[in-house]
């Protein structure tokens, strides 16, 4: 259970430091890389828990590092996202916008 609440907290600082790399960061709340690591790594930590990873000698460091690695990839997937996305949509609105 340790190891979950060290993931939990790893994953909260890493979608942090996502965000605050991101240029265009203020299209999207501070919360979302965050919340989208944490959900993700704590769901791969389950699953690598329950597959049995834990326990297996050699094998261990899966439940401490690969959920790591897949919610910051998650973050970095979900801000790249987000970040274009509502760009374009911002820029879209103010087009319309000028042209009435």
């Amino acid at each position: 259970m340790l190891s979950l609440i060290v993931v939990a907290m790893v994953a909260v600082a890493a979608g942090f430091v996502v965000w605050a790399n991101d240029k265009r960061h203020a299209k999207y709340g501070i919360s979302v890389p965050a919340g989208i690591a944490v959900g993700v790594a704590m769901l791969s930590w389950i699953i690598f828990v329950a597959a049995g990873f834990g326990y297996l000698p050699g094998l261990t460091w899966i439940p401490w590092v690969l959920p790591l690695l897949l919610g910051t990839a998650a973050a970095v997937g979900a801000v790249i996202y987000l970040g274009r996305s509502r760009t374009r949509l911002d820029t879209e609105r103010m087009s319309a916008i000028l042209r009435l």
